[in-house]
C-alpha cells in the first residue's frame, strides 16, 4: 500500500487516480490529496464510470494528528479501489454531494461523529444523532471515551434542535407517519408518507434511533476480540461481515488462509445468502396475503439455519470465524449431512418457486410494484440484488473477487423491470446458485488445518464482501496491536435511500412489500 507523493500542486491528479485503478499489482491503493486536488478530481471524474463508495474519518492518522478524509472510489471494470486520502487543514471542507447523491448521507455521518462541516450541502440534519444529543456531542472523537450518555429526556426539554421533516404541500396532500416503532420485533425506523389519497406522493425515511456505536466500542479491542463486534453489526450478516473483518486483519498481517477454512468459510458464506434470501422470498408472499407460498420458504429456511448449527454451534454462524481461518473445524458428519440435504433442498424450493407463479394474485402484487430506475444505481450506490433486479451487473464476488471466488464460476443474476417481481426473481436465481455452489465446493474438500496463527501487524486496509444484501465494505486501521478505527459501510446504509424513490406512485398499502421485497437492515445502518 505505497503512498503516492504530493510535492507538486501541478500533477495530473485526474491522470494518477486512473493509473491506479488500471494497476495490476494492488487491489487497493491509496491517494494523498490537497484540497485543491479533490475538487478538481471530482470535476474531471466520470461518473458514470467512478463510484463513491464511502466516506470516513479517521484520526490521528499514521500519526498525523487531526483527521483525515478517505474517499473510497469504485471505477467500472477495475478489481482495484481507490482511497482519496485527505488531511484536514480545518473543520470544513466542500461537500461533494452535488456531484455523488450518495455523499448525502456518508458526509452527514461524518459530521455528527466528528464535528466537520460540509459546505454547500443541501442537507446538513443530524444523521445518527438525534435530539437526546446536544449540540456539539461527536462520539467518534478519540477524545470521547464511552460512558454513560446524558439525556434531556429527565427534564422534559430535548437538548439538541428538533428534526425538520421534508414537507410536501399542496391541496389534498397529507402526511401518514409511520414507526419508528413497529408491530413485531423489528427494529425503529420512521416512515413519513405525503399521500394524494392512497398514492404515494414523497417518503422521507429516517433511522438511527438506537445507535449503538459498534465502531466506537471497536476502539482498543485487539484484533481477536472486535470479531464479536463485527458479528453484531446485524444479525443475519454476522458470517459476511465477520469474513469482511479477518480478511482485512489477514491482509494487514500478511496471514494466508489455509485452503480448507476458505472452502469452509464459502460454504457458510452462501448458507448466509440462502437463509437470507428464504426469509425475503417468505416475506413478500405474507405482505402479498399467500401464506400457502409462504410456508415453504419459512420451513426451508429453518432447516438451513439447522445445519449452520451443526456447522458453526450457532444457527447464524456465529463464533467460528478468526483472523486466519476458524477457530474450530466444522465436523465431517455435517458435511455429509449438507452434501446429502441439498438435492432435496433444490427439489423442494423449485417446487415453492413453481407455486408462487402458479398464483396470478401474487404475481399481480408484485408486478409494476416498487420499481428502482437502473439511473438510480451508480448515484445512490445501491448494490446486490435491488441493483441487479435493475439491470446492473454488478457483484463484488465477481466485480472484487475475494478467498475462493476466483476459482468459482458465479453467474451475475439480473432482471430488468426492477419492480418487486424482479427481485423475487433474482432472490430465488441466487438461492439456487448458492446451493449449487455449495455442492460443487464439498467433494472439493480435503483433510487440512484451518487457521493459520495469527500474528498480527500494525496497518491499515479495506475489504468488500458481497452479503446478501449487497456490498459491504470494512476498512481496519490496527496500531500498537489494537483497533485504532474500525469503519463498516454495509450495504443497506445505501439501499435504504433506494426506498424513497422505489415507493413513489404506489399506493401506501404496497409499501410493506416494497420493503420486504428489499429486507434491508436497522441495525446494519444504525452502528
Amino acid at each position: 500500500m505505497k503512498k503516492q507523493k504530493t510535492d507538486s500542486e501541478n500533477r495530473n491528479i485526474a491522470g494518477i487516480c486512473l493509473s491506479l485503478f488500471e494497476d495490476k499489482t494492488k487491489k487497493e491503493a491509496y491517494l494523498p490529496v490537497s484540497e485543491k486536488e479533490l475538487t478538481d478530481l471530482f470535476h474531471q471524474l466520470d461518473k458514470k464510470e467512478i463510484g463513491l463508495i464511502s466516506l470516513f474519518g479517521a484520526e490521528n492518522f499514521n500519526g498525523a494528528p487531526g483527521l483525515t478524509l478517505f474517499y473510497v472510489l469504485e471505477k467500472k471494470d477495475s478489481p482495484n479501489i481507490v482511497l482519496l486520502e485527505h488531511k484536514l487543514a480545518s473543520g470544513e471542507i466542500a461537500s461533494l454531494v452535488s456531484r455523488f447523491p450518495a455523499a448525502g448521507w456518508f458526509e452527514r455521518e461524518v459530521q455528527d461523529g466528528f464535528g466537520i462541516t460540509f459546505l454547500n450541502a443541501f442537507d446538513t440534519r443530524r444523521l445518527f444523532l438525534h435530539e437526546v444529543y446536544p449540540d456539539g456531542f461527536h462520539p467518534m472523537l478519540k477524545s470521547f471515551r464511552n460512558t454513560g450518555c446524558f439525556s434531556g429526556r429527565e427534564s422534559g426539554k430535548l437538548p439538541g434542535a428538533p428534526y425538520k421533516f421534508k414537507r410536501f404541500e399542496g391541496e389534498g396532500v397529507y402526511e401518514i407517519p409511520v414507526g419508528p416503532v413497529h408491530a413485531g420485533i423489528i427494529e425503529p425506523g420512521h416512515f413519513r408518507f405525503s399521500v394524494i389519497g392512497e398514492t404515494v406522493l414523497g417518503l422521507e425515511i429516517r433511522m438511527f434511533y438506537k445507535h449503538r456505536g459498534i465502531e466506537k466500542l471497536a476502539e482498543g479491542k485487539s484484533p481477536a476480540d472486535c470479531v464479536a463486534v463485527a458479528e453484531a453489526i446485524s444479525g443475519d450478516e454476522s458470517m459476511s461481515n465477520a469474513a469482511a473483518f479477518c480478511m482485512a486483519v489477514e491482509r494487514i498481517s500478511a496471514l494466508a488462509v489455509p485452503n480448507r477454512a476458505w472452502q469452509l468459510r464459502t460454504i457458510m458464506l452462501e448458507l448466509e445468502r440462502i437463509y437470507s434470501h428464504l426469509g425475503d422470498l417468505a416475506g413478500m408472499m405474507v405482505d402479498v396475503a399467500y401464506p400457502v407460498g409462504a410456508v415453504n420458504f419459512f420451513n426451508l429456511r429453518e432447516e438451513i439455519l439447522r445445519h449452520n448449527k451443526n456447522f458453526s454451534g450457532s444457527r447464524f454462524l456465529k463464533g467460528i470465524l478468526c483472523p486466519g481461518g476458524l477457530k474450530k473445524d466444522v465436523p465431517a458428519p455435517a458435511l455429509t449431512a449438507l452434501a446429502a440435504y441439498l438435492p432435496e433442498f433444490t427439489r423442494r424450493f423449485q417446487k415453492a418457486v413453481d407455486l408462487v407463479y402458479h398464483s396470478p394474485s401474487a404475481i399481480d402484487r408484485m408486478e409494476t410494484t416498487g420499481i428502482i430506475n437502473e439511473k438510480l444505481i451508480r448515484p445512490l450506490n445501491i448494490t446486490g440484488p435491488a441493483a441487479r433486479a435493475s439491470g446492473a451487473i454488478i457483484d463484488t464476488r465477481v466485480d472484487h473477487p475475494y478467498g475462493l471466488y476466483p476459482s468459482l464460476n458465479i453467474h451475475i443474476v439480473t432482471g430488468a423491470k426492477g419492480d418487486v417481481l424482479s427481485r423475487f426473481n433474482v432472490k430465488a436465481e441466487e438461492i439456487r446458485n448458492s446451493a449449487a455452489m455449495i455442492q460443487a465446493i464439498l467433494p472439493e474438500i480435503k483433510d487440512g488445518p484451518v487457521r493459520t496463527d495469527a500474528v498480527i501487524k500494525d496497518g491499515y486496509a479495506l475489504t468488500m464482501v458481497e452479503a446478501a444484501r449487497g456490498q459491504s465494505v470494512h476498512w481496519v486501521y490496527i496500531k500498537d496491536g489494537v483497533i485504532s478505527r474500525y469503519k463498516v459501510r454495509t450495504a443497506s446504509f445505501c439501499n435504504w435511500q433506494a426506498i424513497e424513490h422505489a415507493v413513489i406512485g404506489n399506493i401506501v398499502p404496497d409499501f410493506p412489500l416494497i420493503n420486504k421485497s428489499l429486507n434491508l437492515s436497522y441495525a446494519g445502518t444504525d452502528l
